[in-house]
């Protein structure tokens, strides 16, 4: 395989991966969470959302490395780390920062802390718990579709002047 052929591989594995990522997060936000605030036992929603979202949770990780990992090669291949100091590129800022978000709180935060917190939070007022929740998704999950539109855009010669 030529490194032409690497790279295609690479820019391959990185849309599939933001698909199963990014379309989990909009699954969980659009569907999972809502569902789970219109149920009426709080200690239900609370277990099946622990239950759920802690099966996507393994697969997030695997798909953010993969998206790391292939990003990384594809800005290496084409020697683009520049485009980090461009504002026409600006894209490519916001995937960063979605990735590490994203990277910080599946590896750092919820392992640390988060989990136990939002457990404790949910024990205590599941309504605003998941309220929270909610919303956050939404911010993430609005912040991811703008950058995979940037990113569409971008990458096909489209810029934003």
């Amino acid at each position: 395989m030529d490194s032409f052929d690497l790279f295609v591989l690479a820019r391959v594995l990185h849309i599939v991966a933001v698909v199963l990522w990014i379309g989990g997060v909009g699954l969980v936000t659009l569907v999972l969470i809502p569902s789970l605030r219109a149920m009426t036992a709080p200690s239900q929603r609370l277990a099946l959302f622990e239950q759920l979202e802690g099966r996507f949770a393994k697969q997030a990780k695997w798909l953010t490395v993969i998206t790391m990992l292939s990003g990384v090669y594809m800005i290496e291949f084409l020697n683009a780390w520049s485009r980090y100091s461009s504002f026409e590129f600006w894209w490519m800022h916001l995937m960063t920062f979605i990735w590490l978000i994203f990277s910080l709180v599946l590896f750092v935060f919820e392992p640390l802390f988060l989990h136990r917190w939002f457990h404790q939070q949910a024990e205590k007022d599941s309504e605003h718990a998941f309220m929270w929740l909610h919303r956050m998704h939404q911010v993430l999950l609005s912040l991811s579709l703008i950058a995979i539109a940037g990113a569409m855009a971008g990458s096909h010669g489209y810029s934003f002047h």
